[in-house]
């Protein structure tokens, strides 16, 4: 480039002035046309303030034109100016040239200043070059240069993301003798550092902080989050609502509701929505996303359904937390009608709409919308997403498509131990727990490391095997992999020894568990009613009331249960009776169902009746309930009865076999032949398949199914005649006893 002559007369300096008028607003394609019309008109200028700002127009418009200036520049001897070289090591950063510009750092050795030290560090910081640019920072303190406030920002959040705590004290102590520890944004930067590496030293610095802004009290609200303890950090921003002079921010209250959602602190996350909707937030998108994942985690979808309906102008993730919020919540025919509505308002549906859905598909076991779903994903190409592949595995197994599942894991490019346990699960659910087992080993040749899931869906599917050599193999597996001592796995573990009937190792995984929660109790206790012993389970049950745990209905479905299987109908009686009067737990389904079984059991039909009639009428329609009072009718000769029980299963369940059999073998035995063969073909008519039931007989360490009629086994004769001696054992003890059913009814009504 070639200027004709130097000017210095009044067209030139409105130039210039245009020039930086037009950089200062961003207006680059501006600052390069004034540049075109300084060379046109053949001028050459040694202001080299005018330099700066073209450099910096071409580092966003052309790579190319920004180094032909650099060039002339050299022509000209003007890049020994300091700010013209710190303008050219600018271009090449921005540009992404990192080489290019340490080579012009290294040629401004007597022209480079603190402002050339700081472009270099920052520009490796802040394109992401962190090891990079830390090593700069030594050169340059090393070189008795100072680095300025944003640059001293983004070598301390480098120590942060790279977690390197030793330097970040170093550091620490540098900001202090620098004197930059009064300045609140290297403050707050520090203190982030510190939330990450440790929440004990960065509770300290906090305290020593004598201006906190709202942006550290937001780094300590969020920290306490992070570290998993929620309370704390709500602890926390009540007292910086007390603080005078700080004022929550949009960012501090996403936060908060995030404490609320992770520890179900629902109270305090309305409290939170009043302090919302007092500070206007209530406009804020990102806040009120933020109150429907709260209210959807603290089992409140009628609220957070509630705050969406609110919302003037959704996104996505508007749709998407309020259609998870269902599904966690267990809404599902709701979340299908929100379905229906992203439908009508045209809503792009992403990864997550497909995940919550397949999760609806799941549970409505819906194998054509499984399908559907993949067709969609294949034409979105959502199939490259891990997590939504996992859900459409999980999705086919619990729709008994496990071919399909298998197919898809197959074809899995890379697979994640989130795909595996699937795998393993989706197996175990469908029936064959041989082929969960044998992903699992595949699983552990090509070195994938398990997590908490994988191992209970393994421990899982030994427990349906019921083989007691397999289940002490994953036993074991637990235990190499360090994950025996956790609550839900030993829980699992008690479970699976139960079903293989080894009660003792179940009470021995239970006694070294460290740490027991309530579901831990409750696996236990069935696990004795399960194998028979009804007085174990009443004990137990006694036990862990007296060590102050409260029974949810689970536990005390268990200790019904096993009272049932146990014959102990006072004792059932009285629990039922506690439960309402003293534990103040409404009995459910579940429980009404358990009292009709046990009573039914032991022939006190009438009562079972009585049951029935108090139950809350949305409880009635349960088939259980009616089945169980059909078998106990059939066993007991009453036919009379049995006919309306017969009416109700074969209304609630018509496509289940077991209604069908109970009925007509009912019939049979009552002489009624011609009733059991309308039974039958009723059944006939209807396409019922009949599943027969089967025995499980462990020979050999090995469970071997049985049933009825089967002689394909070599010892069947063997396994027959036990069981017939087994059935001629059986006395049922019809004794009366006391009826303390009216005190029962009487609690409940």
């Amino acid at each position: 480039m070639r200027f004709s002559a130097i000017v210095s007369g009044s067209k030139l300096p409105n130039w210039i002035l245009k020039i930086k008028e037009s950089s200062t607003n961003g207006k680059w394609h501006e600052v390069v046309s004034h540049y075109h019309e300084i060379k046109k008109a053949g001028v050459q200028t040694v202001d080299v303030s005018v330099f700066p700002p073209i450099l910096k127009a071409w580092s966003f418009l052309s790579h190319r034109h920004g180094k032909s200036l650099h060039a002339c520049l050299i022509k000209q001897g003007l890049d020994s100016f300091t700010s013209i070289g710190n303008s050219i090591m600018g271009f090449y950063i921005r540009c992404g040239d990192f080489d290019i510009a340490v080579d012009v750092f290294n040629s401004m050795r007597r022209s480079r200043d603190s402002v050339s030290w700081n472009i270099l560090i920052h520009g490796h910081l802040d394109n992401g070059a962190l090891v990079a640019g830390l090593w700069w920072f030594t050169n340059a303190r090393v070189a008795g240069f100072e680095p300025n406030i944003s640059t001293m920002v983004l070598v301390i959040q480098a120590c942060r993301i790279l977690g390197t705590k030793h330097d970040g004290l170093i550091l620490h102590g540098y900001v202090i003798k620098s004197g930059f520890w009064a300045i609140s944004s290297v403050q707050n930067s520090l203190l982030s550092m510190y939330v990450d590496a440790d929440m004990e030293c960065a509770s300290e610095l906090f305290d020593e902080m004598h201006e906190k802004d709202v942006i550290s009290w937001s780094v300590m609200i969020g920290g306490y989050l992070q570290w998993g303890e929620p309370q704390v950090g709500l602890q926390m921003f009540r007292k910086m609502v007390m603080a005078p002079g700080i004022e929550p921010d949009g960012v501090v209250m996403v936060s908060v509701l995030k404490a609320c959602a992770s520890s179900r602190d629902v109270c305090t996350g309305k409290w939170v929505h009043g302090l919302v909707i007092h500070r206007g937030f209530d406009c804020d998108l990102f806040v009120e996303n933020s109150l429907i994942d709260m209210y959807s985690k603290c089992k409140d979808a009628g609220s957070a359904f509630k705050v969406f309906n609110e919302i003037s102008q959704r996104n996505n993730v508007s749709w998407n937390s309020m259609l998870s919020g269902f599904v966690l919540n267990e809404n599902y025919s709701e979340a299908q009608s929100l379905i229906s509505s992203m439908r009508k308002e045209r809503v792009e549906i992403d990864e997550v709409t497909l995940v919550n859905i397949l999760q609806i598909c799941k549970y409505f076991v819906h194998p054509f919308h499984c399908k559907s779903i993949h067709c969609v994903m294949i034409r979105r190409g959502s199939e490259a997403n891990e997590l939504v592949l996992s859900a459409l595995i999980d999705a086919y197994a619990k729709c008994y498509l496990i071919e399909i599942a298998w197919e898809v894991f197959a074809r899995m490019r890379r697979r994640d131990v989130v795909s595996w346990s699937t795998m393993i699960s989706g197996f175990a659910h469908c029936g064959k727990p041989d082929e969960a087992i044998a992903v699992y080993q595949e699983m552990d040749r090509d070195l994938v490391k398990p997590n908490v899931i994988t191992i209970i869906n393994l421990l899982e599917a030994c427990s349906v095997t019921a083989e007691l050599k397999r289940s002490k193999w994953a036993h074991g597996v637990a235990i190499r992999q360090g994950f025996a001592s956790e609550v839900t796995v030993g829980t699992a573990v008690v479970d699976m020894y139960s079903k293989c009937g080894e009660i003792l190792a179940s009470r021995k995984a239970f006694d070294q568990l460290p740490l027991k929660n309530i579901v831990t109790w409750s696996a236990m206790i069935a696990a004795y009613g399960m194998n028979g012993l009804a007085h174990e389970a009443l004990a137990l049950f006694a036990e862990m009331k007296r060590r102050g745990l409260k029974p949810n209905p689970v536990t005390t479905l268990s200790v019904l249960a096993a009272c049932s299987h146990g014959g102990l109908v006072e004792e059932g009686l009285s629990l039922f009776k506690s439960m309402v009067q003293e534990l103040e737990l409404e009995p459910g389904f579940e429980h009404y169902s358990c009292m009709v079984d046990m009573l039914g059991r032991a022939g006190k039909l009438d009562t079972a009746i009585e049951v029935i009639k108090t139950m809350p009428d949305n409880l009635k329609n349960g088939a259980s309930i009616w089945g169980s009072l059909l078998s106990s009718c059939r066993s007991y000769g009453l036919t009379e009865l049995g006919k309306e029980a017969i009416s109700r299963v074969l209304e609630l369940e018509p496509l289940n076999s077991a209604g069908y059999l109970v009925a007509s073998s009912m019939y049979a035995a009552d002489g009624l032949w011609d009733d059991a063969a309308r039974i039958r073909v009723l059944a006939k008519e209807k396409g019922v398949k009949v599943v027969a039931g089967y025995s499980l007989v462990h020979i050999d360490n090995k469970a071997c199914r049985f049933v009825a009629g089967d002689g394909s086994h070599p010892r069947s004769d063997e396994i027959f005649s036990m069981a017939q001696q087994l059935h001629d054992c059986i006395r049922i003890d019809e004794k009366k006893e006391g009826n303390t059913w009216p005190a029962v009814i009487e609690c409940l009504t």
